[in-house]
């Protein structure tokens, strides 16, 4: 009488393919996890950045040329902001460049330029 079942060798080879399948999806997981928290990083870096170039619109004065740096906190997370405020070739228009940072990751560059009021 002929006993029915699968060899060793065909169950190895099962497994092997399952655990090539499994190690698939968990990169294809790590891969669209990782992509999540740079788009937040992203949203909220945009917001800082937008918050300060809107600042120096709002001021009603023409900002004076240098660098500064400023905290900014959204959703629990503290970025710092590097304002720099460039001359152009019209006296009558300042460019203001805001770069944020994830400690010394560099994460988005907004710029914008404000006239004289």
């Amino acid at each position: 009488m002929r006993q029915r079942g699968f060899t060793l060798i065909e169950v190895l080879v099962a497994l092997g393919i399952v655990a090539i399948a499994l190690v698939a999806g968990l990169q294809a997981t790590t891969a669209l996890t990782n992509n999540a928290m740079r788009q937040s990083d992203v949203l909220l870096a945009h917001i800082c950045a937008e918050n300060e170039l809107v600042k120096a619109r709002l001021s009603h004065q023409m900002p004076s040329v240098g660098d500064s740096a400023v905290a900014c906190e959204q959703a629990g997370r503290a970025f710092s902001v590097n304002v720099a405020v460039l001359p152009t070739p019209n006296p009558s228009f300042r460019r203001v460049d805001a770069q944020v940072m994830d400690g010394a990751i560099p994460i988005l560059r907004l710029s914008t330029v404000v006239g004289r009021f």
